[in-house]
């Protein structure tokens, strides 16, 4: 009996410590680029490739340029707008569509599903010149409502299969009881799904939001104007010309995108819990 429990707690010790071990590297791997690139933003010095230099003298003159000197502030205005009716476009359609598709029993559901994985298994590279063809027919190059609207129908598939499955975990008894009790279907999904399904529309909603702010390719292929570029697209500037590179003011630029997202995620994070459900069923 003593040599059991005293391997028991031998193999407890060692899962503990590979597990500390991995994610004390896993911190490292992480936090290494991230504290390169908020030392490169305050480096006084206009540096030509990122480095980790803890004896640099820091100062907001980078920060100052972008601001002055840049169209910096229109480009965030233009991705944080983008990025806004992504997510309140993409989230209504991906969580309506998952709902139906967990819920209801239709012609075509199955086959739809099916078109759903098959459009996701094409890259976004083999859709470029389609965009740019649709673009040219509908007057939509250089326009947000145009990069958004592709942005929204390139998260529908996979998100709307995420989403009928958060759907799918949702007890089905719950809707049974509230329709003998007289609820009809809008009410349904309001009262009852909406509010047990909301970690993984907050989920969805944080991913609708960064994707903008993260993407360069769609965006620099679809605007084109220097004052109707997004973020990701007007820094890659300061960085396209190897002979005159601005290291500096672009991990300044990349700090400050990350500002909204830690926002959002703040906001949201009091959705981000499990047993909702189970909560749900209870009495």
């Amino acid at each position: 009996m003593k040599k059991l429990l005293s391997s028991r707690k031998a193999s407890k010790s060692f899962n503990r410590f590979f597990t500390y071990l991995f994610l004390v590297t896993l911190s490292v791997i992480i936090i290494y680029p991230l504290l390169i690139t908020a030392q490169s933003a305050f480096n006084n010095t206009n540096l030509a490739a990122f480095s980790l230099d803890l004896n640099m003298h820091w100062t907001l003159d980078n920060f100052r340029q972008l601001f002055t000197e840049t169209l910096y502030l229109t480009w965030f205005k233009n991705t944080i707008v983008i990025a806004i009716f992504t997510m309140i476009i993409q989230v209504t359609i991906v969580t309506l569509a998952g709902y139906t598709y967990s819920r209801y029993r239709f012609k075509g559901r199955k086959n739809g599903l099916i078109f759903f994985l098959i459009i996701q298994m094409v890259p976004t590279m083999a859709a470029l010149t389609a965009f740019f063809v649709l673009g040219l027919i509908i007057n939509g190059l250089d326009h947000f409502w145009y990069l958004t609207m592709v942005y929204v129908g390139g998260g529908i598939p996979m998100n709307t299969w995420l989403m009928k499955g958060y759907f799918d975990t949702i007890p089905r008894d719950l809707d049974e009881s509230a329709r003998i009790d007289g609820a009809g279907h809008l009410r349904i999904l309001c009262q009852i799904n909406l509010p047990l399904a909301m970690p993984m529309i907050a989920v969805q909603a944080l991913w609708a939001f960064m994707g903008p702010f993260g993407d360069y390719l769609l965006a620099a292929f679809l605007l084109r104007t220097p004052s109707n570029l997004t973020v990701a697209v007007g820094l890659q500037q300061f960085i396209a010309n190897p002979t005159n590179q601005n290291v500096s003011m672009f991990a300044a630029g990349s700090f400050l995108i990350s500002i909204p997202i830690v926002l959002l995620f703040f906001f949201l994070q009091r959705y981000f819990q499990s047993g909702l459900t189970a909560g749900g069923t209870k009495g």
